[in-house]
């Protein structure tokens, strides 16, 4: 007898943003990017149209996310100065984040997402779009932050 596609076997599949230059010092972003609620104070100025209904704490920002409703991402651990990963919770699949960040020279930082998600046979071809896609996207968002701002 066949397996439906809920019970196939998963495997763990990456995803890997574009490359962004920040202008900025490394430690700076990493300072942001390690507690959330300094987030809270831009969220205006880095939304996209499919996130919606920011909130933050320190470890964690929880968002809605069309078509997949309301998610909330978790920092499951600190690097300083060079990542932060996080756990997406809330998400019909098991997903984890890495923010990298490696400086260029004093004030120029290139920043790239690493995703890791437990995709079955049947999942993979169907979500692999979106999630690269959405990976770019929030790799856009946090590109435009302006880190300085949160220094003060």
């Amino acid at each position: 007898m066949a397996k439906r596609p809920c019970e196939m076997e998963c495997e763990m599949t990456e995803f890997t943003s574009d490359i962004k230059t920040i202008t900025y010092n490394q430690q700076v972003i990493y300072n942001a990017l390690s507690n959330m609620e300094n987030l809270a104070k831009v969220k205006d100025r880095i939304s996209y149209d499919k996130f919606q209904d920011f909130t933050f704490d320190h470890d964690s920002c929880s968002f809605s996310l069309s078509p997949l409703g309301q998610l909330r991402m978790v920092i499951v651990d600190r690097e300083a100065p060079t990542c932060v990963k996080l756990a997406v919770e809330r998400a019909p699949i098991n997903i984890h984040l890495s923010i990298r960040l490696t400086p260029e020279n004093e004030n120029e930082t290139q920043m790239q997402l690493y995703v890791e998600a437990d995709l079955n046979l049947f999942l993979k071809p169907i979500l692999s779009n979106p999630l690269q896609e959405g990976i770019n996207q929030i790799a856009d968002m946090l590109a435009v932050v302006p880190y300085g701002d949160l220094q003060r």
